[in-house]
């Protein structure tokens, strides 16, 4: 059996995915892989992902210059959620240019951002002509 095999995709060949740094420990993203996304991830060490919303595969940081470096790729018990530990490049992880996308915290019923831009997201991505 393929080790891809293992993994319980979900209706549309899909896995959830969390990013770990791996020198802090903290959640970067959370994203999806389809099968090829997992493949190319493991075999390159960068990490590759599946944009549901542009239905095609993302290599994290190709157009930001924020790539991913993996050090490991596990899956949890249930063997339906897979966890990337991750060198971010650039310590940027977010598309909002922020060093992880969890910087919204709820507090007295209200969602606070507490982490800072650390570039602008207009400086980052370049519009295509």
């Amino acid at each position: 059996m393929n080790w891809l095999d293992k993994i319980h995709w979900d209706d549309d060949g899909l896995v959830p995915v969390i990013a770990q740094e791996y020198n802090s420990g903290k959640v970067l993203m959370f994203a999806w892989m389809n099968r090829e996304a997992l493949m190319l991830t493991n075999e390159t060490k960068r990490a590759v992902y599946w944009s549901r919303s542009r239905q095609k595969l993302w290599r994290k940081g190709e157009e930001s210059g924020h790539a991913q470096l993996v050090h490991e790729v596990r899956l949890d018990c249930d063997e339906d959620v897979v966890l990337i530990v991750v060198e971010q490049i650039g310590g940027i992880a977010c598309h909002t240019g922020r060093h992880n996308c969890f910087f919204k915290k709820l507090e007295n019923g209200q969602w606070q951002i507490d982490q800072p831009v650390i570039k602008n997201p207009e400086d980052i991505y370049k519009p295509t002509a």
